[in-house]
Formats: structure tokens, sequence, C-alpha cells
């Protein structure tokens, strides 16, 4: 998870860009925390993804000790 200062600065490079522009330092910054930003929403992605079951590749038994969960 990327944390809520780097979410805070990419925007507000983001502001910035809009307004007056950004140094060449900045635009390296704004691209690395952008990777970041993305690689973190990458790994979540694949973790949900990776949670999903289907019922067709369940056994029985396990199908039925998700239905007792769910009630």
């Amino acid at each position: 998870m990327i944390s809520r200062e780097k979410i805070e600065r990419i925007n507000a490079l983001a502001a910035k860009k809009k307004s007056v522009g950004l140094t060449e330092e900045e635009k390296r910054e704004q691209a690395q925390l952008r990777k970041e930003y993305i690689e973190a929403i990458r790994q979540n992605t694949r973790k949900q993804l990776d949670r999903i079951r289907f019922d067709e590749d369940m056994s029985p038994e396990e199908l039925e000790a998700e239905k007792n969960k769910k009630s």
C-alpha cells in the first residue's frame, strides 16, 4: 500500500504541472511516485484475484465449508 503522504505528493505535483509546470527533478519524482502507485495497485489487484475461488474448482467438502461460513 502506498502511503497517504505519497498520494498527496502525487496530487500536488499534478496540480503544479497544470498551473506552472514542473522542474526536471520534479518530473523524475512524479514518474517515480506514479510507478510506485501503479505497482501498489497491481499488487492489490493480484491479491484480490488470488482469493477468488470458483465453485467448479472446489470439492464438495470445500463447498459445504464455504456455505457454513456465509451462514
